[in-house]
């Protein structure tokens, strides 16, 4: 089989957004070798809807560590509803962005660390609210899917299982934290290259040590 990175991430994460311009640059130069494919991880899914003021306050000190040290920035509109959580609707939810994403993947498979990109721009920079259909229009115009067949399939049970087996997988990785990056050589072979953000240059070393030794096998 072809080597496969497996990117797990989840849209509301925010080291994921700092990971973003790296897992990018690293799928478009890897393109020929490996397969790519992205796992949501569920991150948020919280059995009664939850606000955003249960998260804020940690959000407040988070988002500048993330910025010092991966160089993203996190919008002004995203960050309205983090110092003003009080008057914000959000109820932070994992589950809406990773069935786009499952959706998403079918359309276009191989550009999938691509829109999960996109998904977490709308976020956190933008300031869409991910539990709103409305926040995804934007991106059908960009990659061309009719707007019918995509909000068809993003409120049908069948896609939220799609959804919920991805969690599954995740958690039998045994994924503890995002993002987590691996690379699979065989159907029960996977090599864990990144585990929390991780700079483009060491996530590239691991990767090649990884290809190198399956060649050598």
């Amino acid at each position: 089989m072809k080597p496969v990175l497996i990117y797990c991430y989840d849209a509301y994460c925010g080291w994921c957004y700092g990971f973003s311009p790296v897992i990018k640059r690293i799928a478009d130069e890897y393109k020929d070798m490996l397969e790519t494919d992205v796992l949501s991880g569920g991150m948020i899914l919280p059995e009664k809807p939850a606000h955003i003021s249960t998260i804020a306050p940690y959000i407040q000190k988070a988002y500048k560590t993330v910025e010092e040290l991966t160089g993203i920035k996190f919008g002004e509109d995203f960050l309205w509803h983090i110092f003003n959580y009080e008057d914000s609707d959000w109820y932070p939810n994992s589950e809406k962005p990773a069935i786009a994403m499952c959706i998403f993947k079918e359309f276009y498979p191989e550009r999938s660390v691509e829109f999960a990109s996109d998904l977490q721009h709308a976020l956190n920079y933008e300031g869409r609210d991910l539990t709103d259909d409305e926040a995804y229009r934007h991106l059908l115009e960009k990659y061309s899917i009719h707007p019918e067949v995509f909000y068809e399939r993003l409120n049908s049970e069948e896609y939220k299982e799609k959804a919920y087996y991805e969690f599954s997988l995740v958690k039998q990785l045994q994924v503890t934290g995002f993002p987590c990056v691996f690379i699979q050589t065989d159907e029960l072979k996977f090599h864990m290259v990144a585990r929390g953000f991780t700079d483009y240059e060491t996530l590239k070393q691991r990767i090649d040590n990884v290809l190198s030794s399956v060649k050598i096998a």
